[in-house]
């Protein structure tokens, strides 16, 4: 008994192609056209209307999001699927998932399912079983070819003689053999990279300066009719960091540096590659296996440099790479109070360092907070002191680089410009070995050619303004300059061509953490140097509403009493010329001393509070006592009245009382005579 009926040839028949990947599309021509095949058996069975359902090409089928099965599911759903073709149950699924949802929907609505060996009724128990049969032996079948060549590529990979492809700057060389790109435009831009980032510890500002610069890196490209080729392109960020991450450059031979990682998104899984691990985890790591362009420690070091600077990783451990803030220490301070690492926060320039994760995490009150500036200056004077042996040495350095340094940009456009010489003349000599009448062939050589020179011309006036911007050489008073910093590190450290951010890339060099504890008023630093030893620094605090541009306290008290014997515009004269500026070292005003007076709540001065305190100023007093205004104040300085003065250059107050005391002692005991006009001598 036939297993078709009229009711299946009165629907449509669906037949469904798949391939895994993109290479079988190319290379395996024979099983598509099989598979395209079956549309001509399904209308020697009687269907009249077949429907393709390809959309599935080059797609796997274990479990990924296939819009084509999807499609031929919808339709059977909707009662349109009279039969559904396939060559074999591995080409409609790889999972039992998807081959099972496929039975059920077909045994609901009386689809039939026809492969090659026969057809399948899925509403007749032993066909349902037949199908989940050829449904497990396929997903058997991909998990066993799955295993085995997973298997056969860790085993020559531990050998180190697996190259699935080779990173720009390499070539291979036999079968399980990499040596050096003889291209030495390639090993010099690849240096450039390596020698970059040792000075400026950063893939970002790297990237930028390369950028800046117009150097352009090599890239291995791979194409099927050409093979693997180097292709020179702006740098990307991500092509910076390749290099710089890969220990293929380090002479080392790794794999399994990456992996894939299987999620459920909607009822599908997903696969997401290219998942990098951390390197304890990779499969094989094989040191010193050709020839590198930088030591394995050195690679060590970078990537340690490299996971510092990744701050939106939430790495706790992360130091952060060096910035343009002013604060010095960011980064580098760790709370000794609950082992968190502390942040820097800016209200205008000045920065103030806090550490928050136990509010953050927990909820719980804030740890330890203090202003920067202090602590700043205190490291940084420690870290100068362990240096100034060496600022000599460095000052040296910085002459032979300079006087033997070549652009970076330069030495990489007179390799190109080789390069596109090459080209010129290889274009030239197939030009020239043309029959020149030929204008079919010889028109195209002579493109060719010309478009050669014109990249060699571009090349050339790179050059020549790379040339015309080059800087002059040090003379003999840069170079004593030079010398003289390098001999005094405090004024180098201070010099206004030193950026924060070069500061900042001392210290990390010098200190590699820097543990802080707050107690009570003091600020307890431990300094961790990057060879070991430990410094501790014990700092002042300020107090409440202290700040660095704070009057001391003895101006402040100065102002007070001025403030009761002479007005603001006199004050302001006589601060000036006692040396006592403001906080921001400027010198006084009557209006700055008017706001200084508000601020801190000192009542104005008024012309009474002389005389409401029995006061009165010394040449009043003289005019009292009858003598001249020197007199008086020796008579003050020797204790005959009472005076005092509040400091140099400020008025005398003398006491009312006793001036009219020392009148009262001294009056004339003899008679006055008659005569007004008869004058009297009073000796002295």
């Amino acid at each position: 008994m036939t297993k078709i009926t009229t009711d299946h040839l009165s629907r449509d028949a669906f037949v469904y192609i798949r391939q895994s990947t993109a290479d079988q599309l190319v290379h395996n021509q024979e099983s598509r056209r099989r598979q395209y095949g079956l549309a001509d058996r399904a209308k020697q069975l009687g269907w009249v209307t077949v429907e393709i359902v390809d959309d599935d090409l080059g797609r796997s089928g274990g479990g990924v999001t296939r819009p084509g099965f999807e499609r031929l599911l919808a339709a059977i759903c909707q009662g349109r699927v009279g039969a559904v073709f396939a060559i074999e149950a591995s080409r409609l699924a790889r999972n039992g998932r998807d081959w099972h949802t496929l039975i059920e929907f077909c045994g609901l609505v009386g689809t039939v399912i026809v492969d090659e060996d026969g057809i399948y009724d899925p509403r007749h128990s032993n066909d349902r079983l037949l199908l989940g049969m050829k449904g497990t032996m396929s997903e058997f079948e991909l998990s066993l070819f799955r295993q085995r060549s997973q298997e056969a590529l860790r085993q020559k990979a531990r050998r180190g003689a697996l190259f699935l492809g080779v990173a720009a700057g390499y070539v291979k060389t036999g079968r399980d053999r990499i040596e050096k790109d003889p291209d030495q435009r390639v090993q010099d831009a690849l240096r450039i990279v390596f020698a970059k980032f040792a000075e400026l510890q950063s893939v970002r500002q790297v990237h930028v300066w390369l950028r800046e610069e117009g150097i352009a890196l090599p890239t291995a490209c791979h194409s099927a009719a050409e093979g693997r080729s180097v292709v020179w392109r702006a740098p990307l960020y991500n092509t910076v960091h390749n290099i710089l991450t890969n220990p293929i450059y380090a002479g080392a031979y790794a794999f399994g540096r990456t992996t894939s990682k299987v999620s459920v998104e909607e009822g599908r899984k997903r696969v997401r590659r290219g998942v990098r691990r951390p390197l304890a985890e990779w499969d094989v790591l094989l040191k010193d296996q050709h020839e590198g362009y930088i030591s394995w420690t050195e690679f060590e070091r970078n990537q340690r440099v490299i996971a510092d600077n990744a701050t939106g990783k939430g790495n706790a451990v992360a130091r952060g790479a060096a910035r343009h803030g002013e604060s010095l220490l960011a980064g580098l301070l760790r709370c000794g109070h609950c082992g968190r690492k502390m942040y820097v926060a800016y209200g205008g320039k000045a920065g103030r360092y806090h550490c928050e994760g136990a509010l953050v995490n927990h909820g719980a009150e804030r740890c330890i907070s203090f202003g920067g500036l202090r602590a700043d200056h205190a490291v940084g004077a420690e870290v100068l002191r362990v240096l100034k042996p060496l600022g000599v040495d460095a000052a040296v350095r910085a002459l032979e680089a300079q006087a033997g340094e070549m652009s970076a940009a330069k030495r990489q456009l007179e390799l190109a410009l080789q390069r596109a010489r090459f080209e010129a003349a290889h274009a030239r000599r197939q030009y020239d070995a043309v029959d020149p009448t030929n204008r079919l062939v010889a028109g195209e050589l002579e493109r060719r050619w010309n478009e050669a020179l014109q990249v060699v011309r571009g090349i050339e006036s790179e050059i020549a303004a790379i040339e015309a911007r080059k800087p002059a050489p040090l003379g003999e008073r840069e170079r004593e300059q030079l010398m003289r910093l390098g001999a005094d590190l405090e004024l180098a450290w201070s010099h206004p061509a030193a950026t924060s951010a070069t500061r900042k890339r001392i210290m990390r060099a010098a200190l590699s953490e820097i543990v802080v504890r707050v107690e009570a008023e003091h600020i307890e630093m431990v300094l961790h140097w990057q060879g070991g030893d430990h410094t501790a620094l014990k700092l002042k605090k300020n107090g409440v509403g202290k700040h660095r541009w704070t009057i001391p306290e003895d101006t402040l008290s100065l102002v007070r009493e001025l403030a009761r014997f002479m007005p603001d515009r006199q004050i302001a004269r006589l601060l000036n010329r006692a040396g006592k500026p403001t906080g921001r070292g400027n010198g006084w005003t009557q209006g700055r001393v008017c706001s200084f007076r508000s601020h801190y709540g000192i009542a104005v001065h008024r012309p009474s509070e002389w005389a409401e305190r029995g006061e009165i100023t010394l040449e009043a007093a003289a005019q009292i006592m009858d003598v001249s205004v020197m007199t008086a104040l020796r008579m003050v300085r020797r204790g005959i009245v009472k005076g005092r003065q509040v400091c140099r250059g400020a008025p005398w107050a003398i006491e009312a009382k006793d001036v009219a005391a020392y009148r009262a002692r001294n009056e004339p005991r003899r008679p006055l005579p008659a005569d007004s006009a008869q004058g009297c001598l009073n000796f002295q």
